[in-house]
């Protein structure tokens, strides 16, 4: 196998087990590896490091699987590798739908893979694990005997890694509009069409925090999408709901699920955009009991992370002067750019502006079928927050 070794300065950091090496800290590559290759990782010193995924193209150069040398790569590797992943969840609860794999988090760099029920759908996002694609759909055939299995790397990261956007069936073709259930409620999931894996399995624990806040209330939500915050809180005793996207097809889709769980005379969808909306309704003194803000990520770039905090002050402020005295304000951020402690601050300073006081309710993650490591900070990226506004 050939092999990468390292400079001397980030020993410490892969030793703690983090698994990205960038390339200006190789010192040396031995015998061409072809992109995509497993290399072997040496410290400065000589000392074994670990096996990984090799793209000279990629800014991050090797990926690692492994710090065990007698550790072999192979098909049985990734199937192993995908049986424990299945055993957690299992073990912490999740059983019918969650995230199956989340990548370094789960030991397979850039892999992820969405469990639907019977459903799967695969993201491959580096060159090095589409190159073991095939394994990976072998060990989930072999492991649930799936009703479908669906790529969804029509994302941009994999050009960076000098691959192709794609989408489609890595089994028999089926029915990519599935309906899953969450919490009592049913929702359909657009597996081939719908943002991402088609559904966002990381707030489906923090969609129960809602319940006690909104019995008998009246709420506002934007940025819905499909509705799922929206179509809890009608669930959960809410006298009225009305939901925000500017995505018509997502207004949609939230309507019809609305329906699908007999609530389209409690909570109602309407295109318009957020911001604007927000803005105008503050300035007609509208006022609810409950806002729920789920804004999608405002910045991929950390160039660009003072607008994403401007942005989400603007939302968050908005949110506040919309609700009554002793309103709940339900508010996330999705993107490990923006750390929980800058969160919390924008979220502070957007309270100090709209003159309100802000108590906390709660604070969370997301759903732990997505788990954090420490000292891995992309595997710590959502932030939820309940605030009750005095």
């Amino acid at each position: 196998m050939k092999k990468v070794h390292l400079n001397r300065k980030i020993a410490q950091r892969i030793a703690n087990g983090h698994p990205w090496i960038f390339g200006n800290e190789v010192n040396n590559v031995e015998g061409s590896p072809e992109p995509g290759e497993m290399v072997e990782v040496y410290f400065h010193d000589g000392k074994f490091a670990g096996k990984g995924y090799f793209n000279q193209q990629s800014q991050i150069m090797v990926r690692l699987l492994t710090q065990e040398k007698k550790v072999e790569i192979n098909e049985a590797f990734f199937f192993e590798k995908i049986r424990q992943c299945w055993a957690y969840r299992q073990s912490i609860g999740y059983t019918e739908n969650c995230r199956l794999v989340f990548g370094e988090a789960d030991g397979l760099p850039q892999l992820i893979i969405d469990k639907f029920n019977d459903y799967f759908v695969i993201q491959t996002l580096a060159l090095g694990i589409d190159v073991w694609k095939p394994a990976v759909v072998k060990a989930l055939q072999t492991i649930f005997k799936p009703k479908g299995i669906y790529e969804r790397n029509d994302v941009p990261v994999r050009e960076l890694e000098g691959l192709p956007q794609q989408k489609g069936f890595l089994s028999e073709p089926f029915d990519t509009k599935i309906i899953i259930n969450e919490n009592g409620l049913q929702f359909q999931v657009d597996i081939e069409n719908g943002q991402k894996t088609g559904y966002f399995l990381d707030q489906q624990d923090n969609h129960k925090a809602i319940r006690h806040i909104v019995k008998g209330a009246d709420v506002l939500g934007a940025f819905t999408y499909t509705g799922t915050f929206e179509i809890h809180a009608a669930h959960y005793g809410a006298k009225s709901v009305l939901g925000l996207d500017i995505s018509e097809n997502a207004v949609s889709q939230a309507n019809k699920n609305a329906e699908l769980n007999g609530l389209q005379n409690i909570v109602k969808f309407e295109t318009a955009n957020a911001f604007d909306a927000l803005k105008q309704w503050s300035k007609e003194e509208k006022k609810y009991d409950v806002v729920m803000l789920d804004p999608p990520a405002f910045t991929k770039s950390r160039a660009n992370i003072q607008n994403a905090i401007a942005g989400y002050k603007e939302i968050n402020l908005r949110g506040m002067k919309l609700l009554k005295p002793g309103g709940f304000l339900v508010t996330s951020s999705c993107t490990n750019l923006v750390s929980p402690e800058l969160f919390l601050q924008t979220i502070d300073a957007a309270a100090k502006d709209a003159r309100r006081r802000i108590r906390q309710v709660t604070f969370k993650s997301q759903s732990s079928d997505h788990p954090i490591i420490w000292n891995m900070e992309n595997t710590n990226y959502l932030k939820f927050l309940i605030v009750q506004v005095i």
